[in-house]
């Protein structure tokens, strides 16, 4: 099985940290004919005919209702021993075990989804339930399964845990949290301590001589292999937001990742990036099945100032056009089943890059971006309890509905990091993002 992304992850993957300033409209889940032109960007669409949603929409909601409700589920869902955690659930098992990777990682993104979600300094429920969960991905960092040292590649989850354990332990101690909501100084010293380690496992984890990250590698850690885009995406973003916040991350392990993400894109594949960069296209790798890891590269790309808004906006209008597809495989058994190879865990992850990349474009597209991306996400809301959900797995509502609530935070949260590299040799692509010398995060006015 392929697994996660999102860890996505995003998996965490592709970063990523908060009241919502702007007035909230209601949301029409009902799917109308859209009331602008179609997207300009021609996507080609394979022959095979499109499958149809048969869901009845939910009663109309606001987004502050519906990420209100979606709070509310997250925090009924935090379990473990010490009530800390919000496991992950896939197929993959370590002696019968969730393995600790993925529940740190799905840890990771619904604390995240707290920490962004409007009224966090307020909120003392919140506030305990991510003290508990930054305790539990600190303390993650000695289990035998978290090491970097007995890291031997092959099938192993730990990168997700890794990459959305950084991510969520510098949200928790961003600076701009009010002080209300901020960590005990004992728990932000441990929180140091661990974003230290996990950015030492992930450099120390890259794939030698290529680069980038893949959770499904060949055997041997010191064996070259191709990366996976969705990863290796989802950890770059995690590095840039380290190194924006002043941590030493090694430069040659961004660029030689960011390398294989360019390396990726499928030539005359109308934006299409390959599942595994290998530099060779399978015919798994078409449009429809890669909306995904399209927009989590783009996106990545661009906040490197390799990428373009031609590109971020391909992919996104590709989101759009074949959103059914992945609707197709949502909550399904199995993974990478046909005609696009498209595995359930894909579904919210690729909706939050769509939100994130929609927030990258110029602002006078965004509006109208962001009622395409909501009327999709609201179509696969479960009105009763307020949730999402893309896998077979009851459990798995945690990160679903995490998913859902940093992709309807996504135009009022901190902007993602952008990454101030070593010059280009080439300039970027027209429209490209071009980082602040001040080394700020971009994406908004």
């Amino acid at each position: 099985m392929r697994c996660v992304v999102a860890l996505a992850l995003s998996l965490f993957c592709a970063a990523i940290p908060e009241a919502m300033s702007r007035p909230q409209p209601a949301v029409k889940p009902t799917v109308a004919p859209p009331t602008t032109p179609a997207p300009s960007v021609i996507i080609p669409v394979d022959s095979a005919p499109a499958p149809t949603t048969t869901e009845a929409p939910a009663a109309p909601v606001t987004i502050n209702d519906a990420i209100s409700a979606a709070v509310s589920f997250i925090l009924k869902t935090q379990e473990g021993d010490t009530n800390a955690e919000w496991p992950y659930e896939g197929v993959y098992r370590v002696r019968g075990e969730i393995p600790i990777g993925y529940r740190v990682g799905g840890t990771g993104i619904c604390a995240v989804a707290l920490l962004r979600a409007p009224g966090y300094a307020a909120d003392r429920t919140r506030q305990e339930a991510v003290a508990r969960a930054v305790r539990f991905v600190c303390d993650s960092t000695a289990h035998p399964l978290m090491s970097v040292d007995g890291y031997a590649a092959g099938y192993d989850a730990r990168g997700w845990g890794y990459t959305y354990g950084l991510w969520f332990l510098l949200a928790a101690t961003e600076p701009a949290l009010p002080e209300e909501g901020s960590l005990s100084p004992e728990l932000r010293d441990a929180a140091t301590r661990a974003i230290s380690h996990y950015v030492g496992a992930i450099e120390g984890t890259q794939i030698p001589e290529c680069g980038g990250w893949n959770y499904a590698r060949s055997p041997g850690k010191d064996t070259s292999c191709p990366p996976s885009p969705f990863m290796t995406a989802s950890t770059l973003q995690a590095l840039f937001e380290a190194k924006r916040r002043g941590l030493d991350v090694k430069p040659e392990t961004i660029e030689r990742a960011l390398k294989m993400l360019e390396r990726g894109r499928i030539a005359g594949g109308g934006g299409a990036v390959t599942y595994s960069i290998s530099g060779k296209a399978s015919p798994n790798d078409r449009t429809p099945g890669a909306v995904g890891r399209m927009l989590c590269t783009e996106n990545t790309l661009y906040l490197a100032g390799r990428g373009s808004a031609e590109g971020v906006r391909g992919a996104l209008d590709a989101f759009i056009v074949h959103w059914e597809w992945l609707e197709k495989r949502r909550a399904k058994p199995g993974t990478h089943a046909g005609p696009y190879a498209v595995a359930p865990y894909y579904f919210y992850y690729a909706h939050y890059f769509a939100a994130q990349a929609v927030e990258l474009l110029p602002e006078g597209e965004r509006a109208e971006y962001r009622r395409r991306v909501s009327d999709l996400l609201f179509r696969t809301r479960a009105a009763e309890s307020g949730s999402w959900n893309d896998r077979v797995f009851p459990r798995t509502a945690n990160y679903g509905t995490a998913m859902a609530v940093l992709s309807m935070t996504a135009a009022d949260g901190p902007a993602p990091a952008a990454y101030e590299g070593t010059p280009l040799s080439t300039p970027p692509a027209t429209g490209a993002l071009q980082p602040k010398e001040d080394g700020a995060a971009l994406g908004r006015p």
